[in-house]
């Protein structure tokens, strides 16, 4: 049976990966912070499923700042396949916590690497990067040769990230693989982010149990896209013939307005007569036009993502509504 070990399991992308690689027959292993409680996690659906915890699902207690753990774990586990999906997720967080960003990211990635470049066999290794390393484009859409002119301290954390695999890929021979990962959303995306944030103000409106909702920049845009099809692309890099750097994107940009068009609209809503504009939700520098261009990933892998845009935010969407109305206390 192949195995493979999942950093950042308990998460949206980690949850969704586990649930692919198990349907496809694999053992998984994940990591999980000492204290972090699977009950509220987006993995307690597989964590209570006894067919599946501790018969092809394990978990394993480890820390990304205490390399000890994760060598344990690592050779613990000899997976055949490493996923490497933990670590600061916020890019507007990154500017209040700059050097936590940079160590976690950067440092996160050194470590795998540094480790793996020990073993005899060594696993095929992913490693989750993001679009922001394109920071503020000249040109648009971005691909793999685009220069890499972050403008944020998260993307400068994954630029470095990146370019270390690639020194690694070069020099040690290791089959390691970056995915260039544009906005990717599901219900499972954290409260923090903006489109959730909208989901679940709009579901929560609908109930009553909110008035309003305040928001940064409506007319910014991104290339969002469904977790579920990017999960895909990761497990089709890792079982191409030759190791490589891939962007994963959807190739179109929506704006914030574009989400609450749609949000709303799954609710019956104007939400221009809900929405507050809050200066103080700006950042300090935002990126312009972050929109990828695929052909590598449809021509090497055969990979296309294949849910739209409007799918994905009314799935968030009625999801929110489904969580609210199930939330609400019974009758008596």
């Amino acid at each position: 049976m192949p195995r493979a070990l999942i950093t950042g399991i308990t998460g949206q992308d980690g949850s969704y990966l586990a649930e692919a690689l198990l349907a496809d027959g694999f053992e998984v292993h994940g990591l999980v912070r000492p204290h972090r409680d699977l009950a509220s996690s987006a993995i307690a659906h597989l964590v209570n499923d006894p067919a599946l915890h501790g018969q092809r699902l394990f978990l394993h207690r480890a820390d990304l700042a205490e390399p000890a753990t994760l060598r344990r774990a690592l050779l613990a586990t000899q997976p055949d396949e490493l996923y490497h999906l933990a670590g600061p997720s916020h890019v507007g967080l990154s500017f209040e916590l700059p050097e936590s960003t940079c160590h976690g990211v950067a440092f996160g990635a050194l470590r795998w690497l540094e480790m793996l470049r020990d073993l005899p066999r060594p696993p095929r290794f992913f490693q989750a990067t993001s679009a922001e390393i394109f920071g503020r484009p000249a040109l648009a859409p971005q691909d793999e040769q685009t220069p890499s002119v972050p403008v944020t301290p998260y993307g400068c954390a994954m630029a470095f990230a990146r370019h270390l695999v690639g020194v690694y890929r070069a020099s040690y021979g290791l089959f390691a693989c970056c995915g260039i990962l544009y906005n990717h959303e599901s219900p499972r995306r954290g409260e923090s982010f903006v489109t959730r944030k909208i989901c679940r103000a709009a579901a929560a409106i609908r109930q009553g149990h909110q008035q309003e909702l305040w928001l940064g920049d409506l007319d910014a845009a991104r290339d969002w896209g469904h977790a579920r099809d990017y999960v895909q692309a990761m497990r089709l890099m890792l079982r191409h013939d030759q190791p490589a750097d891939y962007v994963l994107a959807t190739g179109q940009l929506h704006t914030v307005r574009d989400v609450l068009e749609v949000a709303f609209g799954v609710v019956g809503l104007d939400w221009r007569r809900y929405v507050k504009s809050d200066p103080g939700l700006l950042r300090p520098a935002e990126p312009a036009r972050l929109v990828g261009n695929t052909a590598k990933a449809r021509q090497d892998l055969g990979w296309s993502p294949t849910t739209s845009f409007e799918d994905l935010i009314r799935e968030m969407t009625e999801a929110e509504v489904r969580a609210s109305t199930d939330s609400r206390p019974s009758a008596s």
